[in-house]
């Protein structure tokens, strides 16, 4: 499972509505076949590990991320349903679906055709690569990281405004590592009028996985990027993942709504002193309100930089 864990992460930010999924048929202790979401969302990731396994289905086991889809679209059958005809020994889950049309379908339809439904094995491994997913489902809004790059007193720019460059080359390329896991990338329309970013991906070969363009706020914005005048309304961009890169007031303003999940912070070891804030007002009264809201899921060094990655608990 924790292979095929490792496989869905491929796919994010590149399945469209759909999940990135992972899946890795086992036959006699050998890797017979491994698939994962591809670009757009099909083929899924059953069908391209069973197009591998061919005729090796008997007493296989499958270790698939995401309970498979119960319903047939117009692109394709229910990956249910063709696990069913193939007829594995064991299918393993890690987590349920809780798309209404597969939700505890998927499996009963697994059931049903003889096979044993194992679930929950790893479920929340697989669930950090499935939030986007599961918060567009479940909550009918994508997963909103937000981005900081900061020196170790806070600031994100000198004075004056000037900002390039606070971190390294390794964190801004881990930066774009995470642009290119997003479906969209946002931006304040101060940030975008002051600093007019590209906001695409820099890394040779994933340059077309730059992601859609957002500006929050009113007024005009360049073409090609779309317009929200609120965070609340990141419902209707209809994506998984949401990244926020800018600027303080935006960070703030998605903190202040209660709708930033995830926090990266790439901490450089330089002192500015009376720079620009990292944040604005996120509406807190109360220190004691601001413990037990954030836990540390991640740390790394890029060179000198630090990142921390937090998810609100």
């Amino acid at each position: 499972m924790a292979a095929a864990i490792a496989l869905a992460q491929r796919g994010i930010g590149r399945t469209g509505t759909n999940p990135s999924v992972g899946c890795i048929i086992v036959n006699q202790n050998r890797i017979i076949g491994r698939g994962w979401t591809q670009d757009g969302g099909r083929p899924h990731a059953e069908a391209m590990a069973l197009g591998a396994a061919s005729a090796l289905m008997q007493d296989a086991d499958v270790y698939v991320t995401l309970e498979p889809c119960a319903h047939v679209s117009e692109r394709g059958p229910s990956c249910a349903q063709i696990l069913a005809s193939a007829k594995p020994a064991r299918v393993l889950i890690a987590c349920s679906d809780p798309d209404p049309r597969t939700a505890g379908a998927g499996e009963t339809i697994l059931v049903a055709a003889g096979i044993k439904v194992e679930t929950g094995l790893l479920a929340e491994q697989a669930s950090d690569g499935l939030a986007g997913y599961f918060s567009r489902t479940v909550r009918a809004r994508p997963y909103v990281t937000i981005k900081l790059a900061t020196s170790l007193d806070g600031a994100i720019a000198l004075p004056d405004g000037r900002s390039r460059w606070i971190t390294s080359d390794g964190a801004r390329a881990h930066t774009h590592l995470e642009r290119a896991r997003c479906d969209a990338i946002l931006v304040g329309a101060g940030t975008l009028r002051a600093d007019n970013p590209s906001l695409d991906v820099r890394i040779a070969g994933l340059e077309v996985y730059s992601p859609r363009r957002i500006m929050l706020g009113s007024g005009d914005a360049p073409a090609g990027w779309e317009v929200i005048r609120h965070p609340d309304e990141i419902g209707a961009l209809g994506c998984n993942n949401l990244l926020v890169e800018g600027g303080a007031q935006t960070a703030a303003a998605f903190i202040r709504a209660g709708l930033a999940d995830r926090i990266i912070f790439y901490r450089a070891p330089i002192l500015i002193g009376g720079g620009k804030a990292c944040l604005g007002d996120i509406g807190l009264s109360d220190l004691a309100d601001a413990h037990g809201r954030w836990r540390l899921r991640d740390s790394r060094m890029f060179g000198m930089d630090r990142m921390e990655v937090y998810t609100a608990i």
